[in-house]
């Protein structure tokens, strides 16, 4: 595909998923995801040929310009889009597939022990939330979704939901995924789920130790 083809893909992934976009220049212009993913597709071309220094300049001058690192070597689909983008890191031997959704403050890194493959595999379709961190030669599954601040340390299947750290895996059986869903904030909470289990053995108990002393 053509540079300014995939550049018009990216404007219109922005369009299509941030409501306060409001016009394609506007994208171009104002959003620094589009600055990022721009420099990161030179980057990367010049990477692929070989030229690891030139293209480490090019991204290591968009960081410091955007607030986004993305290391020359990942690989990257069709469709990405980094919403506000501040603070995310992507590592080297990352791969993202197409129509891929992440928030500002997202490390797809490494855990400092791994070799060759060291960084994650994100499926299509997948929104990674504010602030989460997805660690190792992992893989995220088509249409799951990462919660804010979520730590993702093993693979997750397609379509789940992950939330809490350590990440835990809450699965969404028959229920259909949307393409695009950003909504971060109606997740399910396994921790909470379990407090209140506790609290209703609580009052169970407490219940049964009242009869024991109203029979005495």
């Amino acid at each position: 595909m053509r540079f300014i083809d995939q550049l018009r893909e990216d404007v219109d992934a922005v369009r299509t998923r941030d409501p306060a976009a409001r016009s394609f220049r506007e994208v171009l212009l104002c959003y620094p995801s589009i600055r990022a993913i721009r420099a990161y597709r030179r980057a990367h071309k010049l990477y692929e040929k070989g030229h690891f220094l030139r293209a480490r300049l090019i991204s290591q001058r968009a960081r410091h310009v955007t607030g986004i690192e993305i290391h020359p070597g990942a690989q990257i689909g069709r469709r990405f889009f980094i919403d506000h983008g501040d603070g995310v890191v992507i590592g080297e031997t990352t791969v993202i597939g197409d129509d891929v959704t992440i928030y500002q403050g997202v490390t797809l890194g490494g855990t400092g022990k791994d070799v060759g493959k060291r960084h994650p595999t994100i499926g299509d379709h997948v929104t990674v939330g504010a602030g989460a961190k997805v660690l190792g030669p992992i893989t995220i599954g088509d249409h799951s979704k990462i919660g804010a601040a979520a730590v993702v340390l093993r693979d997750v299947p397609p379509e789940c939901t992950v939330v809490g750290n350590p990440g835990r895996v809450v699965k969404k059986q028959n229920v259909r995924v949307e393409e695009i869903d950003l909504d971060q904030i109606n997740l399910p909470d396994p921790m909470l789920a379990r407090v209140e289990a506790l609290e209703k053995e609580l009052m169970r108990l407490r219940q049964a130790i009242d009869i024991k002393e109203d029979e005495k």
